[in-house]
């Protein structure tokens, strides 16, 4: 598809001279918004509004990508902050290169297996400290400005300190977000100090502040990343690991390093679609397309039962390699050229039968031949493109805040497995199993699309049905995110991977009939509606024969995408 938008309009019947929604889309949330010069998007106006302000600052991608990370840490501090982790795919257009950079932390080099072993525990805890790893944000930033950026820490994060100083209103989906967490964080001195005012959650439309991180973000500036990982902000958090019973050092802190690392893609007709090699599980994605190639999808219609059948069957196919393989290439042999090769595609589409759901499904063998995140995206003058995703893991991380730093550690330890057999078994210095993925499309080795989806293990389901929806059923950037969404959700594993992938549910939005879920049954697949658990998706489009931007954002969010 070219990404133009065909003349669609409809009349309204006279009764004026504007016209309806357009006919085609009659359900579409809003408008693609266009843009000539940059565009952001994030699942905040806030922070799509700071990032916008640099790039008409004459900031570049990689510059308004970080003040609106930075924004997002502080308006919507359950899912992100520069407690949790950071993931970037980023194309400079003057070298006309794409490079991956991996900020995810890891483990404590205290904290072993027996440890949980002796306490009877099969699994790391999800809240409290023994789920810490090393955040790995701040240093994602630090990596990303110096390679790419233009502008300084201070002229960054200046807009963010300003706002946690003067306070801004909690917007309707983060506020119920945020409400959700209030026993839990009640649980932690700090926590409720910082993130529970007056003893209870912001509600919609009431100021919070956070002169905490204000702080904290005002010694970033100054200091850039050592204060983080050696100055005042490291002595806070272990000062507070220390009175919690956790295992992280000021060495773990010091010793910590990002990664520059080359995504991986495969070719989905005639698409480069790119991800990024584990620890993360963006070669899921990769391995579903691959199978979904082989059949004749646009044939289908978006909302069929063999559409989405076919996509349930590819997903499980693919979760259950997840499961089995993916884990820290640094310390485990993770066979991703396999995985993702049309090779391996055709013997695993063999396993799919389209009148039948699995029910038990198996990794196959490449070797013969809730998560709660934000995604954004930004797209500059120059047509530098930044997919950035930045998470705590679940709401709130941890639950945990370190007194006086005005964030929570993430929880993303809990994804390590406790089986000493398993790829992703937890070790000292490991980096665990990560479910956050930025993506990028790129076409006859020009960016085309830059988009990503949040939310846990729909992450990689979410990227394939935007594609698909885009590729395959011809939508705009919009539209593609708006469709109603379906999710399996497999079976528990005990290797403390979220799911595998047999058997479990699927997840319709209501936009799905009451006939489809019928002939959903009778293939064998258990289907439940439901209002939740469909991720938030940002993406940016560049149009091919006029260099437009197409912007979308997540209706099921607070989000906004912002142009000029």
């Amino acid at each position: 598809m070219s990404g133009q938008v065909a003349p669609f309009y409809e009349y309204d019947g006279g009764q004026g001279s504007e016209y309806a929604r357009p006919a085609r889309h009659p359900n579409q949330s809003r408008s693609v918004q266009l843009a000539k010069h940059g565009m952001v998007a994030t699942s905040h106006p806030l922070a799509a509004q700071t990032g916008l302000d640099i790039l008409k600052s004459g900031g570049n991608a990689a510059d308004a990508a970080v003040a609106a990370s930075a924004m997002m840490g502080l308006v919507e501090p359950m899912s992100c902050g520069i407690g949790g982790d950071l993931f970037v795919i980023y194309w400079d257009n003057q070298t006309r290169k794409l490079t991956g950079l991996n900020a995810s932390g890891r483990s404590p080099q205290g904290l072993t297996r027996e440890v949980f072993h002796s306490q009877n525990m099969s699994q790391i805890p999800i809240d409290g400290p023994l789920s810490w790893s090393v955040p790995g944000c701040v240093d994602g930033w630090s990596e990303l400005l110096n390679r790419h950026g233009t502008q300084s820490l201070i002229e960054l994060l200046t807009p963010s300190i300003q706002t946690a100083k003067e306070g801004f209103p909690v917007p309707e989906v983060i506020a119920g977000y945020w409400s959700s967490a209030t026993n839990a964080l009640s649980n932690w001195k700090g926590s409720a100090e910082t993130f529970l005012p007056g003893g209870g959650s912001p509600a919609e439309g009431t100021l919070f502040r956070n002169l905490e991180l204000a702080e904290s973000y005002q010694q970033i500036a100054e200091q850039g990343k050592d204060a983080f990982y050696r100055g005042a902000i490291a002595e806070k958090m272990i000062v507070c690991n220390d009175e919690v019973g956790g295992y992280l050092s000021h060495d773990d802190l010091a010793s910590h390093t990002s990664e520059w690392i080359d995504p991986v893609s495969t070719n989905y007709r005639g698409y480069d679609v790119w991800e990024l090699p584990p620890n993360g599980q963006g070669i899921a994605v990769l391995e579903m397309l691959n199978i979904i190639e082989q059949h004749d999808v646009s044939a289908m219609g978006p909302k069929s039962v063999d559409w989405i059948h076919l996509f349930t069957e590819a997903k499980k196919l693919a979760f259950a390699d997840r499961a089995s393989f993916y884990a820290d290439m640094s310390m485990a042999d993770v066979p991703v050229e396999q995985l993702i090769s049309k090779e391996y595609a055709k013997r695993q589409n063999q396993r799919v039968n389209m009148q039948q759901a699995a029910t038990n499904v198996d990794p196959g063998d490449p070797l013969l031949s809730h998560g709660d995140t934000i995604y954004l995206t930004v797209v500059d003058q120059n047509r530098n493109c930044c997919s950035l995703i930045q998470s705590n893991f679940h709401g709130f991380g941890s639950k945990i805040a370190p007194p006086g730093t005005g964030f929570v550690m993430q929880n993303r330890g809990a994804l390590f497995s406790l089986d000493e057999n398993h790829p992703n078994s937890l070790e000292p210095g490991k980096r665990p199993f990560h479910t956050i993925i930025p993506a990028m499309v790129t076409k006859d080795n020009k960016p085309w699309f830059c988009f990503g989806v949040m939310g846990g293990d729909m992450q990689p389901q979410g990227h394939t049905q935007v594609l698909v929806n885009m590729i395959d059923f011809d939508m705009n950037v919009q539209m593609a995110g708006d469709l109603a969404r379906v999710s399996h959700i497999g079976s528990p594993t005990p290797t403390g991977l979220p799911e595998a992938s047999g058997g479990g549910e699927i997840l319709v939005e209501a936009g799905i009939d009451d006939e489809t879920i019928e002939q959903l049954e009778q293939r064998g697949h258990q289907v439940k509606r439901a209002v939740g658990a469909f991720g938030g998706y940002q993406g940016i489009l560049i149009d091919p024969e006029t260099n437009v931007l197409h912007g979308a954002t997540e209706s099921r969010k607070d989000g906004a995408v912002v142009g000029y």
